[in-house]
């Protein structure tokens, strides 16, 4: 099943990336070669998301220098830019798997793409692994890791729902049931053109 694939996947990025713990490290895909392959895809889009979410811990620091702050935003936007485009590269692949499909004439869409489906099981992957963390945590109150231990059940309940969804998903669109059809981000505030602010700067 694809999301066995893409599960495993995603444990191993969040491991490895925590074996340094640090957003400085660099970035080095084993799935390399061809970047339209799938396992590479989903290995780059859950390190974007992994980095990310340290950086979002990082910037949320009350006594961050100010500086330091506005740099990290930028850091955050070009993140958020690359996991937007990789959750499209993810969605070129099934559009090219499933292009000679013959369509169900009663086939209906979903409401969001493989793609993003897949984005929401990277960042799922994280908050199980964080959340293992904290109600495994030494230092925590009884209390703390009840709540936790309590949020974790939920989230890995989730993490089954979704996977099978997903699973489900590409199966129907395989056999005509469902059809993709995907709709590009179109942000409007990294255009030059479109965000106002930009615009004015030239």
């Amino acid at each position: 099943m694809f999301s066995e694939k893409a599960n495993t996947i995603f444990k191993e990025v969040i491991n490895t990336y925590h074996i340094k713990d640090s957003v400085e490290q660099p970035f080095h895909n084993p799935y390399s070669g061809d970047t339209r392959l799938l396992e590479h895809l989903l290995y780059r889009k859950c390190w974007i998301d992994t980095v990310q979410w340290h950086y979002e811990d990082i910037i949320r620091d009350p006594n961050i220098d100010p500086v330091a702050a506005l740099s990290l935003k930028r850091k955050i936007d070009a993140s958020n830019q690359d996991r937007t485009d990789t959750v499209e590269y993810i969605d070129s692949y099934f559009l090219e798997k499933y292009k000679d499909v013959e369509v169900a004439e009663n086939a209906t869409i979903n409401t969001e793409s493989p793609a993003w489906g897949i984005d929401r099981l990277s960042i799922l992957a994280l908050k199980i692994y964080h959340m293992n963390e904290e109600a495994t945590r030494t230092n925590a109150s009884e209390e703390h890791l009840e709540a936790c231990k309590a949020k974790l059940k939920v989230l890995l309940e989730q993490r089954v729902d979704l996977s099978t969804a997903i699973d489900q998903l590409l199966d129907d669109i395989a056999q005509g049931r469902k059809y993709m059809k995907v709709y590009k981000q179109m942000k409007m505030y990294n255009d030059d053109e479109m965000n106002p602010v930009l615009r004015n700067q030239k």
